[in-house]
C-alpha cells in the first residue's frame, strides 16, 4: 500500500523533470550539439539507477585544447548524480576500495584523464582494467587487504557510472565503452550563466533529490528493461547506449525520440571524427587511397602514396617526426589475417623482370571487410571498375594522383622507381 509520503510514478512527470535537468546544463554548459545535452541528461539520471542497471555508460568529453568547458560539465554532472566523487590523478587501488565503500556505488568524475592517459602519462594499466572493466555488472578485480605478513586475497567490485574529461583522446578500449562528447571553445556568440558553487550547488543538489525520487519508481521498470535499438546500433555501441535509452523510454514523452536520434548522431560522430586505431585507419588507407581496386602493390608504392597524404599521420608517427617505414608498415598489418587465417605479411610480387616486396588485395580483403567502414556508393563503384581493369590485365595501381602512383609491368622506368 501506498503511504501519504510515497511518491509514485504518477505523480512524477519524469519527461518535464529530464527537461529540468537540460535546462540546468543550458544555463552553465555550452555543447556542441542538441545531441550531447541529451545524453548527458540521460546519463545523470542513469547514474541514480546504477543497481538496476546491468552496465553503465561512460561518458568522455574531450577536446583539442584547454577552456573548451569540459571540467565545467563535470561540474554540473557532480550537482546533479548521487555520491559524487571527483578525482584527478587516483590509484587503482584506492578507486576499487571507493566503489566497494559501505556508503553505496559512488558516481566516479575523473577530470583532467589525459594526465592518466596522455602520452607522458605512463601505462596506467591498473586504472586502465577497473575502467574497463567496470562497465558491466559483476566486474571484480583481485587485491591484497592486510597489513605486514597478515596478507589476504579479496574481490572488489568496479562497477559504477565514470564520467571523464580531459584534453586529447583516450585508448581504444575505453572509447568504445563511452558516449564521447568532442567540446570546443565557446564561439563569441554562445554565451552561459556563470557558475558559483555558492549558488548554483544547491539548486543542482534538489534536482539530485528530485531525480532520485523519480528514479526509484520507475527502478523495476528499467531493471526488466529491454529498449529498442535504432537500425544498426549493435555490438558495444548497444552495451553503452541501452542504459540510456531504457532511462528514456522510462521518462516518456519526446525523449525515446530524441534519445535515439542522439544514439544514433553521436555513435556516427565518434566513427567519423574519432582517432581510429592506427591498424584500422591503415587499412581503410590502404583501400580506398592506395590499392583503388589494384590487384597487388610493391611496398615502395604503397609507401610514396601513404607519406604523400597530407591529413594522414603515416609521414610524422611519433614526436621525432619519423615516417613509415616498410618493418613498420608489415608490423601493422600483421595484426590481421588473410583469408586463410594466416598473418598479412609482404610477398613477392611479379613485376615485369623484378620481384619486389609489397602486398596483394587478396590478401586484404577479409580484414578490409571486417575492420572498414563501407565504401561510399561512388568510391565502391569506382573500385569496381579499377578492378576489372587490373582482373583484364591491365596492371595499373592509381593513388591519389595517377601522374606520381602509377607503375606498370611493361615500363621499367617506374619499375625502377618502385621496386
Amino acid at each position: 500500500m501506498t503511504g501519504p509520503n510515497t511518491t509514485t510514478s504518477a505523480t512524477i512527470d519524469g519527461a518535464a523533470l529530464l527537461d529540468e535537468v537540460e535546462a540546468f546544463h543550458r544555463r552553465f554548459n555550452v555543447f556542441p550539439t542538441e545531441h550531447a545535452y541529451v545524453a548527458v541528461t540521460l546519463w545523470d539520471a542513469h547514474a541514480h539507477l546504477i543497481d538496476a542497471l546491468d552496465g553503465t555508460a561512460r561518458i568522455a568529453f574531450l577536446s583539442p585544447e584547454p577552456g573548451s568547458g569540459k571540467s565545467r560539465a563535470l561540474e554540473i554532472i557532480e550537482t546533479l548524480t548521487p555520491r559524487s566523487a571527483t578525482t584527478v590523478n587516483a590509484s587503482a587501488n584506492a578507486l576499487f576500495r571507493l566503489v566497494a565503500a559501505d556508503a553505496g556505488t559512488p558516481t566516479l568524475l575523473f577530470d583532467e584523464i589525459d594526465t592518466v592517459f596522455g602520452p607522458k602519462a605512463g601505462g596506467n594499466e591498473e586504472v586502465r582494467g577497473f575502467l574497463n572493466s567496470g562497465y558491466r555488472r559483476g566486474a571484480k578485480s583481485l587485491r591484497c587487504v592486510g597489513e605486514g605478513s597478515e596478507q589476504r586475497a579479496g574481490w572488489f567490485d568496479s562497477f559504477c557510472a565514470v564520467a571523464m574529461a580531459g584534453l586529447g583522446s583516450l585508448p581504444d578500449t575505453i572509447l568504445t565503452r563511452s558516449v564521447i562528447i568532442r567540446m570546443r571553445k565557446k564561439a563569441p556568440n554562445e554565451k552561459c550563466e556563470p557558475y558559483r558553487r555558492r549558488v548554483h550547488e544547491k539548486q543542482g543538489h534538489v534536482l539530485r533529490d528530485r531525480l532520485a525520487d523519480w528514479t526509484a519508481t520507475v527502478h523495476d521498470q528499467i531493471a526488466d528493461a529491454w529498449p529498442e535499438m535504432p537500425e544498426g546500433v549493435t555490438d558495444r555501441p548497444a552495451d553503452v547506449w541501452e542504459p540510456l535509452l531504457a532511462v528514456a523510454d522510462a521518462a516518456g514523452g519526446h525523449w525515446p525520440e530524441r534519445a535515439r536520434t542522439a544514439c544514433v548522431e553521436l555513435i556516427k560522430a565518434a566513427q567519423e571524427t574519432d582517432e581510429a586505431s592506427l591498424g584500422v585507419q591503415l587499412l581503410t588507407d590502404l583501400r580506398d587511397r592506395v590499392f583503388c581496386g589494384a590487384d597487388r602493390m610493391p611496398t615502395a608504392a604503397i609507401l610514396e602514396v601513404l607519406l604523400g597524404l597530407d591529413d594522414a599521420p603515416w609521414s610524422d608517427m611519433d614526436d621525432d617526426g619519423k615516417a613509415l617505414t616498410p618493418r613498420g608498415l608489415s608490423k601493422l598489418l600483421s595484426q590481421y589475417v588473410r583469408p586463410d587465417s594466416r598473418p598479412i605479411k609482404p610477398r613477392g610480387i611479379r613485376v615485369g623482370s623484378t620481384t619486389p616486396k609489397g602486398y596483394y588485395a587478396e590478401d586484404l580483403k577479409d580484414a578490409w571487410a571486417r575492420y572498414c567502414p563501407p565504401l561510399p556508393e561512388k568510391s565502391a563503384t569506382a573500385a569496381t571498375a579499377a578492378t576489372q581493369q587490373v582482373n583484364e590485365g591491365e596492371s595499373v595501381a592509381a593513388g591519389p594522383s595517377e601522374s606520381r602512383h602509377m607503375f606498370a609491368e611493361t615500363d621499367t622506368r617506374t619499375l625502377r622507381s618502385v621496386s
